[in-house]
Formats: C-alpha cells, structure tokens, sequence
C-alpha cells in the first residue's frame, strides 16, 4: 500500500525516483506526471479503506446463499406454522379466555358488592352504636349535673342550718359565760 507522502521519493514507473521540487521532471512512455501518480495512489487509498462495495457485496451473496439456498423452505414453513397458531388462538384461545374473564370478573363484582353491602351494614350499626353512646353520655352528664346542683342546694340549706345552730350555741355560750361572770362578781365581791 502507497500513499502520498511515500510518493514523493518513490520511484516512478519507469523505475527512476521522481524529486520534487528539482526542476527536472521525467516522464514515463504514457506521459503521466508525479501528480498522476499521486491521484492513483489516493485512488487505491480510497478504494482499500473507504469503498466497502466489495465486502457489501460479499455480505449480501452470504445472506442470500444462506437464506435462499440452504435454508430452502424452512423459513416459510416456520411463518406458516406461526400463522396457524395465531389463528388458531385467535378463533378459539382468546373467546374461552374471554369468556372465562367475563364469568370471572361478574362473580368478584358480584362478591365486591355484597362486601360493599355488609360493609354499609356494619358502618351503619356503629354509627348507631357510637350514637347511643354518645346519647347515653349526655344523657348521664345531664343527670350528674342535676344531682349537683341538689347537691349544692343541700349543702347550702345545711350551712344555713349549721351556721343557725351555731349562732344559738354562740348566744346560748355567751349567755352562759354572762351568767358565770355575774355569779363570779357576786362571789367575788
């Protein structure tokens, strides 16, 4: 392999090196010129590293030899045999599967809703239940604070009652002291 730069100081093809820049340009029987030489080089250059029509060309006839003459029919009878399958699943697999998904999803509907009910049923019973409860709370606050309020009137007629009482013994202690001080200034003086 050749390439620009080695064409310079290489020979020509008449075997005499070519020099550039020497002033004396040698030609060859067919008149080409160092800057012929160098387009065929870039030529090959191009053709060996950048034109792949040859190795493409190569690869399709391999695909071909592979595809059309050696594995024959064996394609088309695997597509076909794919075909078949697909239609039989189409005719006969997916209305049973249909069928068995429809039956299916109607009895876990079926089953949703009776849930569903039972579920109302019981939140409905608590919500009666919690309803009583809170009747029956109030109902008993209502009473505790009636018996409170008796209760504090008690307490205040039996106050009043004490304190009466207490203010007839204070009288009856003061009448009592009067008398023992009237007695011990008659036995005192």
């Amino acid at each position: 392999m050749t390439s620009a730069g080695s064409a310079i100081g290489s020979p020509n093809k008449i075997g005499e090196p070519t020099l550039s820049g020497s002033g004396t340009k040698k030609r060859d029987s067919l008149g080409s010129s160092p800057a012929h030489a160098i387009a065929k080089d870039v030529g090959e250059i191009y053709s060996r590293i950048l034109d792949h029509r040859a190795v493409i060309q190569g690869e399709i006839r391999y695909f071909i030899k592979e595809f059309e003459e050696k594995r024959g029919l064996r394609e088309l009878r695997v597509l076909e045999n794919l075909k078949n399958t697909v239609f039989e699943a189409n005719a006969e697999t997916l209305p049973k599967c249909e069928e068995v998904m429809h039956g299916n999803l109607n009895e876990a509907l079926r089953r949703l809703h009776i849930a569903n009910e039972m579920i109302s049923r019981l939140q409905q019973r608590e919500q009666e239940n919690l309803q009583l409860q809170t009747e029956k709370l109030v109902t008993g606050e209502t009473q505790r604070r009636a018996q409170w309020e008796e209760f504090m009137k008690e307490q205040q007629n039996i106050k009043v009652v004490v304190d009466e009482e207490h203010t007839k013994a204070m009288e009856r202690l003061k009448e009592q002291y009067d008398a023992m001080e009237k007695d011990l200034a008659k036995y005192a003086a």
